[in-house]
C-alpha cells in the first residue's frame, strides 16, 4: 500500500486515504466485500476523495460495478503505472511502446463505455446504433494496436542493426537493471558524468540512456540504463517493453542495482531476479551493486567513507565477491565497483 501511495503520488495524485482488506479470493463482481464497500462509501464524507486506486488489476465487470457503487472514477495498479508511463516517455520508441500498452489495456473494457446501453432493457432503440458503435470503436482499437506494433517492430530492426555495430566494435555493454527508484540513473551520472534525469520518485526515467566509460584497467565499455522493474508490473507493459528489456540480452554484464535503504529491499531483489528468470537472463554474468548505503547510515555526518564500508561490510555480510556497497550519490564505493566490472569481463565472452 506503501508503495501503491507513492505510485499514485508520481501521478500527481493526493493521497487522503488508505483501505485494506484481507479476503481469500476477491469479490467477482466488485472486488470488495459488502461491508468493506460500505465502509469505502463511508469515507467519501470525511475525505472527499474523488478518485479510488485499487493496487489489483480489475475486471471490467469489477471497475463498472465499484463505479456505479461509489459515484467516482475507479482505477487500478495497471491503469495508474500506464499513466506514469504516458507522462515520463519522451522517446518516440518509449511513446509508441506505451500507446500499444494503453491500448491493449483498454481494448477489452471498452464494453463498460457503453454500459448505459444495458438499462434500456429489450426493445427498440437497445440495439443498432450503441452495438455498432462498440464494433466500430473495437476495429479501430485493433487497427491502432496492429499500426502501432508494425512501428514498433520498424524501431526494432533499427535496434538491431545498432546493435550489430554494437558487436562489431567489439565495445562490451554493462546493462544496469534494478527495482524503479533504486538509483540506476543516479549510478550512471556518477560515472559517466551525464545529465540522465534523477528525482526521487517511482519510474522517474523510463528511456534508455548508453554513455562510454573507461575502466581501471583502460578498457572502454558502454554503461546502459534501462527501464526500472516493479511488482505486479502490467502484462501490457512487459509485453510492450520487451523490445526495450531484450537489450539486457546483448550486455555482456548485468549491473543489479539495489536500494538497501529500503525496507524491503529483499522483496525488490527477488522482483528483479524473477523478471530476469521471465526473460531467459537468470544465468547471465551479474554483479550486484547495494546502493543508497548513506541513507542506512542515517544522517550522522561524521561517517567517512572507509568507516562507513567497513560498519557496512560487517553488518551486511557482503561475502559474495561479485557484491559491492556503494552510495552513487555521494560517490562511495564506485572505485571497486569499476575492479569489480574489468575482473568479470575477463572472464566473459562477449556476445557472438
Amino acid at each position: 500500500m506503501e508503495e501503491l501511495a507513492q505510485l499514485a503520488t508520481t501521478a500527481g495524485v493526493d493521497v487522503v486515504g488508505k483501505l485494506i482488506q484481507r479476503l481469500s479470493i476477491p469479490s467477482k463482481t466488485h472486488y470488495l466485500g459488502r461491508g468493506k464497500l460500505d465502509e469505502l462509501l463511508a469515507l467519501r464524507d470525511n475525505t472527499n476523495y474523488d478518485v479510488v486506486v485499487f493496487d489489483d488489476e480489475l475486471s471490467p465487470l469489477q471497475q463498472r460495478n465499484l463505479e456505479d457503487a461509489l459515484k467516482v472514477k475507479v482505477i487500478d495498479r495497471s491503469a495508474l503505472i500506464l499513466d506514469i508511463f504516458a507522462k515520463r516517455a519522451h522517446t518516440r520508441e518509449g511513446k509508441l511502446q506505451v500507446e500499444l500498452a494503453q491500448h491493449q489495456y483498454l481494448f477489452p473494457r471498452l464494453a463498460g463505455q457503453w454500459s448505459h446501453l444495458e438499462r434500456l432493457g429489450a426493445g427498440i432503440g437497445t440495439r443498432g446504433p450503441g452495438e455498432s458503435q462498440l464494433e466500430t470503436d473495437k476495429r479501430l482499437i485493433r487497427q491502432k494496436i496492429h499500426r502501432l506494433k508494425k512501428e514498433i517492430e520498424a524501431v526494432k530492426k533499427h535496434r538491431a542493426l545498432y546493435r550489430e555495430h554494437r558487436r562489431q566494435s567489439g565495445i562490451p555493454i554493462i546493462a544496469l537493471v534494478g527495482y524503479t527508484n533504486a538509483g540506476k540513473s543516479a549510478l550512471l551520472n556518477a560515472l559517466t558524468e551525464a545529465d540522465a534525469f534523477v528525482e526521487d520518485r517511482l519510474f522517474a526515467t523510463l528511456d534508455p540512456t548508453t554513455r562510454r566509460i573507461t575502466l581501471p584497467d583502460r578498457r572502454k565499455v558502454l554503461l546502459t540504463d534501462t527501464v526500472g522493474l516493479i511488482r505486479k508490473l502490467p502484462l501490457a507493459i512487459i509485453t510492450a517493453f520487451r523490445a526495450t528489456l531484450e537489450e539486457l540480452a546483448e550486455a555482456s554484464i548485468l549491473l543489479h542495482i539495489v536500494d538497501l535503504a529500503c525496507h524491503n529491499a529483499a522483496e525488490q531483489c527477488q522482483t528483479v531476479e524473477d523478471t530476469l528468470a521471465e526473460l531467459d537472463l537468470a544465468d547471465k554474468p551479474k554483479i550486484t551493486a547495494l546502493n543508497k548505503i548513506d541513507l542506512l547510515l542515517g544522517r550522522d555526518k561524521t561517517w567517512g567513507e572507509q568507516d562507513a564500508m567497513d560498519y557496512l561490510s560487517e553488518q551486511c555480510h557482503t561475502a559474495n565477491k561479485n557484491t559491492v556497497l556503494i552510495s552513487a550519490t555521494k560517490k562511495w564505493g564506485l572505485p571497486k565497483l569499476l575492479e569489480l566490472i574489468s575482473h568479470a569481463l575477463s572472464g566473459v565472452a562477449q556476445p557472438a
